[in-house]
């Protein structure tokens, strides 16, 4: 059983246990003598966040901790989360950390720990820290406690990599997109990426003040992008998540383009090219039919992992693909970083468009989505509702429904106290009426319990 660790990290709500600044001190301490326990150099470990204000406070009780337990510490401010997966790796340190709640409003922080090689730690680990949690280490002698330094040019260092996987002197001349940066980590990095590449960027929500990072805009409410596409009559819109780790896009009309899609047309991309591994992609349960029935009629395989980047990612390194993601805008391609990474995505997007003369329109023209949609069901605490004897008599009547035609998919949230209900079918009136129902239905064994 976990404590403090859920798919992602330590998350919460700020100054609540385990958001608080005293956690973060400890959680430092703990840390530090797990990841450090084994090795035979003095330790580095790098530290980034995003833009909500809370990130000082976290920031500074975690260096804290740390560096009383003998680490020294890389500071590099405001980044992306896939920025710190991969200057973990070309920093040498021996473990990164983002403080970062993605997707969820400014109230929220969460603290995300990477290992050496830019992958998430495993669980074994985060498990030995909780347990560490409870009985802290004794602290080194005072000659032995580590430093912290700040790294001034991280920023550029990611920008550069970003445009690595693509051939020197390639440029995306004559495109023009919109970029929202929900306020948050990539306000900086994303305009200033796409600019040196040579496109015309629109640039949306880039001007974050700790308070409005995720604040009716980005990845979670990508309409207004989609708006702004069409006034500006540009090629594609990019909307980030706050840590920009997910990415939602739209095309030219300012339709949609969610991850489902973006993993269609890459994989198609990478089969043309060659360079798609293991057959195949990984998804999640989330994941619409249509992209699966897409994929199949390629030649290609769908496996289908738990929800979360880290599921997915193990499942991809098991299956030896190095292509998966999920329908919410994370998207992993092994070849180019550990971790989700909006964009790397959207410059591959980019990049797949310029090649080949295709607008993005085109390059998802080829996948139908059945119709989906989800219901999110706020939980006053953490509870079972789903061992509810009416509850589970509905949940197996709406899969019985759609057997065949259809699919279901309910689950306790990893990163925020709701119940997720999602239901795709090729008929819409029927999805609808099962969602609403059953929503009804759960709904009402929360108010009761």
């Amino acid at each position: 059983m976990r404590k403090y660790f859920g798919t992602d990290g330590v998350r919460g709500t700020v100054n609540e246990e385990p958001m608080t600044a005293e956690f973060a001190l400890r959680l430092g301490r703990a840390a530090g003598f797990v990841l450090t326990r084994h090795l035979k150099h003095q330790p580095h470990i790098l530290i980034g966040k995003d833009t909500r204000l809370s990130g000082y406070m976290i920031e500074s009780g975690l260096c804290a901790g740390l560096t009383s337990q003998g680490m020294n510490v890389m500071l590099v401010g405001p980044v992306p989360t896939p920025a710190v997966a991969y200057l973990t790796r070309s920093l040498r340190a021996d473990a990164g950390v983002v403080l970062s709640a993605s997707h969820n409003p400014a109230g929220d922080n969460g603290i995300k720990f990477f290992g050496a090689d830019g992958y998430k730690l495993p669980d074994e680990l985060e498990l030995e820290i909780e347990r560490c949690l409870d009985d802290l280490p004794p602290r080194p002698k005072a000659a032995e406690i580590g430093k912290a330094v700040r790294i001034d040019d991280a920023r550029g260092r990611y920008i550069e990599f970003c445009k690595s996987s693509l051939p020197r002197g390639f440029r995306l001349d004559g495109l023009k997109v919109v970029v929202d940066c929900a306020n948050g980590a990539a306000y900086d990095v994303a305009p200033r990426l796409f600019q040196e590449l040579g496109c015309e960027v629109v640039v949306m929500n880039a001007k974050p003040d700790g308070y409005n990072i995720n604040q009716n805009c980005g990845s979670t409410y990508p309409e207004p992008m989609c708006k702004r596409v069409v006034e500006c009559g540009a090629d594609a819109g990019f909307a980030l998540d706050g840590d920009a780790d997910r990415l939602i896009a739209c095309d030219a009309a300012g339709r949609i383009v969610d991850g489902d899609c973006v993993i269609a047309a890459l994989a198609e991309h990478m089969l043309h090219e060659g360079t798609l591994a293991g057959g195949g992609v990984v998804t999640t349960v989330m994941s619409n039919m249509g992209l699966e029935r897409y994929l199949n009629g390629i030649g290609l395989e769908m496996s289908r992992a738990a929800v979360g980047d880290r599921y997915v990612l193990e499942m991809m390194r098991d299956k030896g693909c190095n292509l998966g993601g999920e329908q919410s805008g994370h998207v992993i391609m092994l070849d180019c970083n550990t971790t989700g990474d909006g964009l790397f995505t959207a410059v591959e997007l980019l990049a797949s468009m310029a090649e080949r003369g295709r607008s993005l329109a085109e390059l998802v023209s080829g996948i139908k989505l059945f119709p989906q949609k989800l219901w999110n069901i706020t939980l006053p605490r953490r509870m079972d509702v789903l061992s509810d004897e009416t509850v589970a008599a509905a949940v197996l009547a709406a899969e019985k429904k759609l057997d065949g035609i259809g699919r279901l998919n309910v689950r306790a949230s990893g990163t925020e106290p709701k119940l997720r209900v999602m239901v795709e079918a090729e008929d819409e009136k029927l999805m609808l009426e099962i969602g609403e129902s059953l929503s009804g239905v759960i709904r009402k064994a929360v108010q009761d319990a």
